[in-house]
């Protein structure tokens, strides 16, 4: 057998094991410790960097199979390939394949070998699509193209002010599920709980929920903010908070400020904690949808995001575009 033979192998067999644990775990009534006033305990931070670059739908060639009827040995093919990608992408991060300006080796981000926990992150519909989008959610994203003028709002302008780039750009806000999702740094979260309360904390961007579990209402809908306003409950060991209010300028996917989010945190060892999240908005999606990931727990800490104070790239963008406009007489 040659070495390489051997690795492949030793690869598979470590995929196997864990993919036996998983399926353990996940079979096992796992009983979370509790709080001094006797909530599920699910303090601790976490981190996400294992499920970057899993496909949010279904691949093409599990059509018709459930995420659990994946062997060992097909999700180590996919994150072999992932991998792969992301090496690429890592040589271009900050550039363009015209213009490479990368951001430096790939060993410098976060999801450098990510060892994800599944093939797709949809359960919800079977088929692993994101459900079709209304006419109304097709007329409110005409808009938004027709606003952005042919650009993206990150790479390509016209940029006239600071208003032209996502909110993300603008270090604002990530949105929710946003701010949950894996990204090339940045990945950590500190769950924080206290009596009738649990504050999660993003390490990128740096926002804080506070989500009441204390039985209080939502807010009136006329209060709506950036990551909306957030009531949680408990079901036995599982945290499920329910999102409304949520400000359409930062909703997921184009959807409207009528969407309500139900997130799910449950628990399934010491130091894991599967996390998924349903979008309800008739007015955006032809039916209700659900995703989700892994969240691990990491013995490090949350690191200051610095963002509106280191925030050069605006300030890049702005006067490039400014710069230009003189080149070409076009300024206003």
């Amino acid at each position: 057998m040659t070495s390489i033979s051997r690795q492949q192998t030793a690869v598979a067999m470590g995929f196997a094991l864990m993919f036996a644990a998983t399926l353990t775990v996940m079979g096992q009534s796992y009983s979370a410790p509790r709080t001094p006033w006797g909530d599920p305990d699910l303090q601790g931070t976490y981190t996400n960097s294992n499920e970057s670059g899993i496909s949010m739908e279904k691949p093409a060639e599990f059509a018709g199979r459930r995420v659990e009827e994946v062997t060992p040995a097909q999700l180590a093919e996919l994150i072999k390939t992932r991998r792969e990608r992301q090496l690429k992408t890592a040589q271009t991060i900050g550039g363009s394949a015209e213009n490479d300006t990368g951001a430096g080796p790939p060993h410098w981000y976060e999801n450098y070998n990510a060892t994800n926990s599944r093939a797709w992150m949809i359960s919800d519909p079977e088929d692993g699509k994101i459900p079709a989008t209304t006419d109304e959610a097709k007329k409110r994203a005409a808009v938004v193209r027709a606003a952005r003028r042919g650009g993206d709002g990150y790479n390509t302008g016209p940029f006239d002010g600071p208003q032209d780039l996502t909110l993300y750009v603008r270090c604002i806000t990530r949105g929710l599920p946003g701010s949950m999702m894996p990204a090339i740094y940045g990945n950590s979260y500190d769950i924080t709980q206290g009596p009738g309360f649990v504050a999660i904390r993003y390490e990128m961007v740096h926002e804080t929920r506070v989500i009441p579990v204390d039985g209080r209402p939502h807010l009136p809908s006329s209060m709506q903010s950036y990551m909306g306003d957030a009531r949680g409950r408990w079901e036995g060991d599982t945290l499920v908070v329910e999102t409304t209010n949520v400000l359409e300028k930062s909703a997921y996917g184009g959807a409207s400020d009528k969407i309500t989010i139900t997130e799910r945190f449950r628990p399934t060892s010491n130091k894991t904690i599967e996390w998924s999240i349903t979008f309800d908005d008739k007015t955006t999606w032809v039916r209700p949808w659900t995703f989700g990931m892994r969240l691990t727990k990491d013995e490090s800490h949350v690191f200051e995001y610095a963002c509106h104070e280191g925030n050069e790239g605006l300030r890049g963008i702005l006067s490039a575009a400014r710069a230009a406009e003189r080149e070409t007489g076009s300024s206003k």
